[in-house]
């Protein structure tokens, strides 16, 4: 009887690569074969791009026109922080309203999409190193993430998970990871960065038509160079210590959720910028793809 067990284990262990989805989760069972999806940055700006209708909105309206309907989203927000790395595994995310000072229409704001518990199981235990802790009931969906979706998928009727930005590494961890969690894009998850190329809330300056600050152009502009030539090693070890740099990102949160997105694109993908504008002198709001 006991080699039959294991006769029988063998034979489904084998079958798993060829019906393509995890020992470890059910969420790749059913789920439709479809062609790899891309991966985003977004640069999310101001929360009232939430409620605005300008041109970066309506570009966030187009991009969902023109790819695959995802399977599901994950969503890497610069704005939760942690100690560790978590993702969301509630099966209904509330919607948090993570600042102050902004119009009670901004607030009345809800994205209610469902989570997935089996897709965030499944990334808890295809990827080990580093441990992906599950978060039942703590957080949700910030406005990172759904200021950029109500744009993207008004209906808030796809999955969306979001993994956390542990504060205590450095910025090839969050690069790795990214390479780590790039198997999604085959299972038709869509993985998204959402932070700014350039964020200094300090240097705002709220003038009509106001001119970026030469050193948050000369940021954007080497940052866009590295990526257009992947040159990923610059970015991950020479960008926060440049003068431009250290000035457009005194804390880092909202340029780590890039090399997560850098991370899960190959040479094979054709980079595109979907959107560059850098807002109020101080705030790049340079959006791209890897398709």
């Amino acid at each position: 009887m006991k080699s039959r067990r294991v006769f029988i284990g063998s034979i489904i262990s084998g079958l798993i690569p060829i019906l393509g989805y995890s020992i470890y989760g059910r969420f790749f069972m059913n789920i439709k074969s479809q062609s790899k999806m891309p991966v985003f940055f977004f640069g999310h700006g101001s929360p009232m791009n939430a409620i605005e209708r300008n041109q970066y909105t309506e570009t966030l309206r187009e991009i969902a026109k023109k790819i695959p309907t995802p399977n599901a989203i994950l969503c890497v927000s610069a704005h939760w922080e942690t100690n560790g790395t978590w993702v969301t595994s509630m099966e209904s995310p509330k919607t948090i309203h993570d600042f102050y000072g902004f119009p009670k229409e901004l607030f009345d704001i809800q994205y209610p999409a469902p989570g997935n518990f089996s897709l965030a199981k499944n990334i808890s235990e295809i990827i080990s190193n580093p441990k992906i802790n599950l978060d039942a009931n703590e957080w949700g969906l910030d406005h990172g993430t759904w200021s950029v979706l109500r744009h993207l998928y008004p209906d808030a009727n796809i999955p969306v998970l979001q993994l956390s930005l542990d504060k205590r590494k450095p910025m090839s961890f969050h690069f790795e990871l990214g390479k780590e969690l790039s198997y999604l894009r085959e299972k038709g998850v869509l993985i998204i960065g959402s932070g700014n190329l350039v964020h200094n809330l300090q240097k705002i300056d709220w003038s009509p038509n106001v001119k970026p600050h030469d050193w948050a152009q000369e940021f954007d502009d080497w940052i866009k160079n590295k990526i257009t030539s992947r040159d990923f090693n610059s970015i991950l070890n020479e960008s926060l210590n440049l003068p431009s740099g250290k000035l457009s990102h005194p804390t880092a949160e909202h340029f780590h959720p890039l090399l997560y997105i850098l991370g899960s694109s190959t040479n094979e993908d054709t980079l595109k910028f979907e959107y560059e504008d850098i807002q109020h002198a101080s705030i790049s709001m340079r959006s791209l793809s890897f398709t």
